[in-house]
């Protein structure tokens, strides 16, 4: 007790002390840091409030009085007084206009006031007020653009946005987040050439710096894939956790006894392509075998598939707010025995928490299109499609296999109401093809595909899911340039899933996009009783829509060139009736095909979490592949990555092989090589 008051009188001195210095003017700015930041360091913010209205109260016309506004207002910005926070920046700005740093933070905390007009305001203050560049003021300047970047992003002002990350690439290419938003946005606004050089920045610096997942709306390359994925991992998440964060050590073979606790790690446990997908799979699982545990690390949700999905586990967890290093305490607290990543490299994932090792597996399946090319994650979940014996080499994890890979959920909700073509501007007598993806799976080489169908289809259109009204008069303008009239586009809004997915009986045919192909969308057209039609590539992305065409029982869907996969479309749209047997087999076989057996799915998953846990238990766990990869990925960065699916395999071999033996001989000459491809 005598301690404790002690260190309280302590404290209270130092309080006193300053105070006493400040009312005599002994106490200069930099003692001022000095004193609050002790103070914050023992959780007395109060205290460091009260300094800081008493030294700017007695130094309203110190020189430096403009910094003392800003760190009084970054105090009220960390303990939530946001209002408080803006008029301080706002003042410590008023003083200084080349304070830059007031501006920055002003805009944040005028952000999360929701007065995003105004943080726009402050931002771009910022980036036209720095005529003259130099290390400090370029840095403020590309924080600035990226901040402007961000905010015009998420408000789907996609051509401001572009404008503002492409400033700030040209003053520091050195931001591998900028690139990848950049690329991003682009991608979604169907801009061709996606990868197009400016200023000094190369197109090869671009290729080299896209993320996985815009890697695989670009290219069917799959060890430039592997390699770009690796170099994500390495550069944007980490190989390894910081000393501070490192858990120790695991030793499988001490597991608990009982059940297999499974644990499940997703932002998408709402209503999301991932979380409708899932939610049945939860349901199935037998809780005789299996203990199921849920980490959520998404955005709020109390929507139904959120609900359904948080009563169907028996954990459930959200780790929202909750630091990537006590995730991963919590996850090891649970004794979990095998832990899935259904994020992967997408929105929100938390992958920092696998690399931190929390259970003695890891497994990459569902929530991403590819390899997670990194150190911590043991096995991939595909099928034999997706990732045949061949392939393999073109991922770093160790592959396990489902009869078919993708999950659904037999207990989906379709609007009962059947709606009408008129109700969406579709012409009654024409044959409508469709591809309702997100535009960012739209190449220019799948749109002019697309085209010469419709050329050959005299009367026929296209419906597509809806862009933003530019993107659309892009796509309008890129048909006109085609040959094809732009009214046979057709664009189709965002709806509720269940409407969604019940508008599908209106078209004829979907055309499947290369070479991120559909996942959950084919999924629910085929649920719907309508053919898919698509092209298999090599990437893993470029082969889930081949898989569920043929496990849903019409393997004859799948194309194997884009001259095939043009001339069957053509053929379908000129003798409409070719399609009947196809969609009354889908029909008949929904209740039995292999797509839609979520039963034997999960029997099938458990029966693989059993093979992966009984390995662990003898000490066995799959050692990621990753020898090369920087190599490969420095020779893929420089080739022209959409032309690689016009090779045929053995020239696409050749290529990596040629290169490797030219610049790896000396290191155990061309096995590694022959390893990958």
């Amino acid at each position: 007790m005598a301690a404790g008051q002690g260190d309280v009188g302590g404290e209270a001195d130092l309080d006193a002390e300053s105070l006493a210095r400040i009312r005599a003017g002994q106490l200069d700015l930099a003692g001022l840091v000095h004193a609050t930041e002790t103070l914050k360091n023992q959780g007395r913010s109060e205290s460091t409030i009260e300094l800081y209205k008493t030294w700017i109260a007695l130094n309203p016309d110190h020189p430096l009085v403009y910094a003392a506004y800003f760190n009084y207002g970054m105090v009220l910005s960390d303990r939530g007084d946001i209002a408080g926070a803006v008029n301080l920046l706002r003042e410590s700005a008023r003083i200084k206009p080349d304070f830059y740093a007031a501006q920055i933070n002003l805009g944040s905390a005028l952000e999360r006031l929701g007065q995003v007009g105004a943080a726009v305001a402050a931002w771009n203050g910022v980036a036209s007020a720095l005529p003259t560049l130099t290390g400090e003021t370029l840095n403020f300047k590309t924080i600035a653009l990226k901040q402007l970047g961000r905010v015009f992003e998420t408000s789907n002002s996609d051509t401001l946005a572009e404008e503002s990350l492409r400033q700030s690439l040209e003053l520091n290419l050195q931001q591998p987040d900028v690139i990848q938003h950049w690329i991003a946005l682009r991608q979604r606004q169907c801009k061709w050439p996606l990868l197009e050089g400016f200023g000094t920045v190369t197109r090869a610096d671009l290729a080299a710096g896209i993320s996985p997942l815009s890697a695989a709306c670009y290219t069917d390359d799959p060890v430039f894939q592997l390699a770009n994925a690796h170099r994500y991992c390495r550069t944007s998440v980490g190989l390894r956790p910081a000393p501070e964060d490192a858990l120790p050590p695991l030793d499988p073979r001490e597991r608990r006894p009982g059940r297999l606790r499974i644990g499940y790690v997703s932002s998408d446990f709402r209503e999301h392509a991932v979380g409708f997908s899932m939610t049945e799979v939860m349901e199935l699982h037998d809780r005789t075998v299996c203990e199921i545990f849920a980490y959520y690390c998404g955005i709020a949700s109390t929507d139904a598939t959120h609900r359904r999905t948080r009563a169907a586990v028996d954990h459930w967890h959200d780790l929202t707010g909750v630091s990537d290093a006590d995730a991963a305490r919590l996850i090891r607290s649970h004794g979990i025995d095998i832990l899935i990543d259904l994020n992967g490299y997408t929105k929100d994932a938390r992958t920092r928490v696998f690399a931190m090792r929390p259970a003695p597996v890891s497994v990459n399946w569902f929530g991403f299109p590819g390899t997670m090319a990194s150190p911590y994650h043991h096995y991939l979940i595909a099928d034999e499609t997706i990732l045949p014996r061949e392939l393999e080499e073109t991922v770093s994890e160790s592959v396990l296999r489902l009869p078919c890979y993708q999950p659904n959920d037999r207990r989906r909700v379709v609007a009962p109401e059947r709606p009408s073509r008129a109700e969406f501007g579709l012409p009654e007598g024409a044959f409508v093809f469709c591809s309702l993806n997100g535009m960012q799976k739209i190449t220019e080489r799948v749109f002019s595909r697309w085209m010469a169908i419709l050329a050959g289809v005299p009367d026929s259109v296209l419906w597509l899911l809806s862009g933003t009204e530019e993107t659309n008069e892009r796509l309008r303008q890129a048909a006109a340039a085609r040959g094809v009239a732009p009214e046979r586009l057709v664009f189709a809004d965002k709806r509720a899933n269940p409407h969604h997915v019940a508008r599908y009986a209106l078209a004829d045919l979907f055309l499947d996009t290369f070479p991120y192909g559909s996942h959950t969308t084919a999924a629910d057209a085929l649920w719907m009783g309508l053919p898919v039609l698509t092209l298999i590539g090599r990437s893993f992305a470029a082969r889930v829509c081949a898989s569920l065409v043929r496990a849903a029982g019409i393997g004859e869907m799948v194309c194997h060139s884009g001259d095939d996969y043009v001339a069957r479309a053509i053929a379908y749209g000129r003798e409409p009736a070719s399609l009947a047997p196809i969609r009354a087999r889908l029909v008949a076989g929904r209740d039995t095909c292999l797509l839609f057996d979520t039963p034997l799915l999960v029997r099938r998953l458990e029966g693989l979490y059993g093979e992966m846990a009984q390995a662990a238990a003898h000490d066995v766990v799959p050692v990621p592949r990753l020898r090369g990869l920087d190599l490969c990925h420095e020779f893929g960065a420089g080739l022209d990555l959409p032309d690689s699916e016009t090779l045929t395999d053995e020239a696409f071999r050749t290529l990596y092989r040629r290169q490797f033996r030219e610049h790896v001989a000396c290191y155990g000459g061309d096995a590694l090589a022959d390893d990958l491809v």
